[in-house]
């Protein structure tokens, strides 16, 4: 090529690296072409398309992505003489973001005679994995086996992870057990492919014999896809095991094993040891505050879980949607709404508003912190909803008191297209129906469950029809019921029938259900003062007594009230008792003041229902 076009064709690249939109690629594009009898530089203009279709959080920078993706595509067809090279570049990026795509590319390309290299099959097999298409995965197989290229690490490596997506685990051990020269990474892909098919004793079984081998030595993956499957099981002894293996062997406890450990103690229910090792971890990224933050907020410990967070920033690093997931889901259950606001508002700077678990995790915040309309405000806003986000508002509405509005989010919940009631929505229905007293509806919803809806009742809706039943009025009925059901009533369900037979006054079916809590329930305060009232207003003073005094007997102690209040992003949690908390003296005399002006306006309250 002469000096003057190898010069051209430089400045043609450099141009196209700074360009950083589908609009200045395009603008190039049509410079060259208008401005050159040069060949074209296609495969670097496909680089660079590709390159532009990322995926994105941002509904509008996935719409610019999808269209760069198109584009390639284009410039692909166009191409007067493609190589393997450039359908490999096309083949490598919609692989994961769109398989079929990747399928009907590699049909094209051997249709045009071009012939397959060893990068060809990697992708092509992933594509073959995702789409699924088991049938074309053979074949491909195959044709591989037929051309020569088995024996590429990349090549063997992609069957393995190929066949455990397929779900056929005993294919990936077959691959595996033909390759003469095993690498780490040919261990951690058959280990990975039985971690994902839940076989944990084959997870073990090959971890073990990788360490009594001490061939190939086990890497940082390694040992996160054992812990990921300890986790998945509970198998808290080997995966202990595995950290005394880590430590043992020299291995640097970094972000990686680290958030994987943490992962497998949490789920294991041990936190102290979680947190010991988060502590311990060295060079934290957002994965492993990541695992923390939710692990906490998984197991209920909402008010660690927002410490951490804080800590989290202090130290400088950047949230993500999963650290938004878990500290939502913890602002929800403590009630942390300033802190819960803050985090909606930095969603929508950052981009994280579109995501669909942001969203819905928003919208189950404002719901449970009883700001309903702002959690309506924020599922409308929404791009995209599954049916967790759906569920999150019905199941607010109806939580709140709001049974119609619930009801009517149903009832177009159900003229969604691709949207399938599931087990929750019902849950949060019948509540609803509970909250509104629609009882017909509430009876005709739950017996169409399984004919209509394909829904096995679970303890959750028995509980809701005992309550709706309680409710109104229908105490025999409701009984009866309980007593019928499948899995055994359990203490949340009497405990409805026993709120609802004080109401009703009602003693016979009240000594039933309290002879059956007990049983259930025997340290749970509740059940005796509740029983002792029920007794109470039936002038039955000797067996109210009674159950003080088997409550006494008992050693069980009448469990405080507790509060929640929000002061500077701080939850504050207040007992029932005489002595001031957390020292905070002006909360406290505001408190008297209210109850002050609520007494002026005439408000009495209900002790009967204490």
């Amino acid at each position: 090529m002469p000096a003057a076009s190898t010069s051209t064709a430089a400045a043609v690249l450099t141009l196209l690296s700074r360009c950083r939109s589908l609009a200045a690629v395009k603008q190039l594009h049509a410079r060259f072409l208008y401005g050159s009898n040069r060949p074209f530089p296609y495969n670097h203009f496909l680089s660079k398309l590709l390159s532009l279709s990322s995926p994105s959080s941002s509904a509008t920078a996935t719409a610019a992505a999808n269209a760069a993706s198109d584009y390639a595509l284009l410039l692909l067809s166009s191409h007067p003489a493609p190589t393997a090279f450039s359908y490999n570049v096309v083949l490598r990026f919609f692989a994961s973001s769109r398989p079929d795509t990747s399928l009907g590319l590699f049909l094209r390309m051997l249709r045009a005679g071009i012939r397959p290299d060893a990068y060809t099959f990697p992708f092509l097999l992933l594509a073959a994995a995702r789409s699924p298409a088991p049938a074309l995965a053979r074949s491909a197989h195959a044709l591989l086996e037929k051309l020569g290229l088995r024996d590429h690490d990349h090549t063997v490596h992609s069957l393995i992870t190929m066949y455990s997506y397929l779900g056929e685990p005993l294919a990936a051990r077959r691959v595996f057990d033909g390759i003469p020269h095993r690498d780490v990474v040919s261990w951690n892909s058959m280990i990975k492919a039985y971690e994902r098919a839940g076989m944990m004793a084959e997870v073990e079984g090959m971890f073990r014999s990788m360490v009594a081998e001490g061939v190939v030595a086990p890497n940082g993956v390694t040992v996160a896809v054992v812990l990921t499957a300890c986790r998945d099981a509970g198998n808290l002894v080997l995966g202990r095991w595995v950290e005394e293996w880590v430590r043992s062997a020299g291995m640097e406890v970094d972000s990686l094993i680290g958030s994987a450990l943490v992962g497998m103690y949490e789920n294991c229910g041990e936190m102290a040891e979680a947190r010991r090792v988060f502590d311990g971890t060295r060079n934290k990224d957002v994965v492993a505050w990541n695992a923390m933050i939710t692990g906490y907020a998984q197991n209920g410990m909402s008010n660690e879980a927002i410490a951490l967070f804080h800590s989290m920033r202090e130290v400088g690093l950047r949230p993500d949607k999963i650290t938004l997931v878990g500290v939502l889901s913890s602002c929800a259950a403590v009630g942390a709404l300033e802190l819960g606001a803050e985090l909606d508002r930095y969603a929508s700077i950052r981009g994280l508003y579109s995501n669909v678990y942001v969203g819905t995790a928003l919208v189950d915040m404002y719901a449970k912190c009883g700001d309903l309309d702002k959690a309506i405000q924020v599922f409308r806003n929404m791009p995209c909803k599954n049916e967790a986000s759906w569920n999150a508002l019905i199941c607010g509405l109806a939580f709140n008191g709001r049974g119609h509005d619930a009801i009517q989010q149903f009832e177009l919940m159900k003229n969604e297209i691709g949207l399938q009631p599931d087990d929750i929505t019902f849950i949060g229905v019948l509540s609803a129906c509970v909250h509104a007293g629609l009882f017909e509806y509430g009876r005709r919803l739950f017996n169409s469950l399984t004919s209509v809806f394909k829904i096995i009742p679970k303890i959750e809706h028995y509980s809701c029809m005992v309550d709706l039943l309680a409710r109104s009025g229908n105490l025999e009925e409701a009984w009866d019921f309980a007593e019928k059901i499948p899995s055994k009533a359990d203490a949340v369900m009497l405990g409805a029938l026993l709120a609802a037979c004080r109401k009703c006054k009602n003693v016979e079916v009240g000594e039933r259900v309290i002879s059956k809590i007990m049983e259930l329930e025997p340290s749970n305060s509740w059940n005796y003062v509740v029983s002792s009232k029920i007794y109470a207003t039936s002038d039955r003073m000797d067996d109210s007594a009674r159950m003080i005094g088997l409550m006494r007997e008992r050693g069980v102690s009448k469990t405080p009230g507790c509060s929640w209040v929000e002061v500077k992003g701080k939850v504050l949690e207040f007992y029932a008792s005489h002595e001031p908390q957390h020292g905070a003296e002006d909360m406290y005399q505001l408190m008297d003041i209210l109850v002050d002006e609520m007494r002026l306006e005439g408000y009495v309250p209900n002790l009967d229902l204490v």
